[in-house]
């Protein structure tokens, strides 16, 4: 599964863009370095039911922003991504 892809789906089960995401943990003080990933797993597991593997697609973009190492960019397998920039706005919204 891409890394959009796990995007994607947390966007299924949340109801909620990444971008989204990233508001309400900045909302709740969740963006600040000091701010462990198992506390935001925490959040995202009480709050939405998400597992660890959707959770740690979270806690990415709200450590590192969009960015994406490009080594699996335009590669082969189960785990490449068009791009090495994730889209946060919605997967409906995400241009063609």
């Amino acid at each position: 599964m891409s890394f959009q892809a796990y995007l994607d789906a947390v966007e299924d089960k949340t109801g909620l863009t990444p971008r989204q995401l990233l508001q309400l943990a900045k909302d709740k003080g969740l963006d600040a370095p000091e701010v462990k990933a198992g506390e935001i797993l925490e959040w995202l597991k009480t709050d939405y039911g998400l597992g660890r593997g959707h959770g740690m697609a979270v806690v990415h973009i709200i450590k590192k922003g969009p960015d994406i190492d490009a080594k699996h960019v335009g590669t082969e397998g189960s785990h490449r991504d068009e791009s090495d920039a994730l889209w946060l706005d919605g997967k409906d919204n995400k241009p063609s």
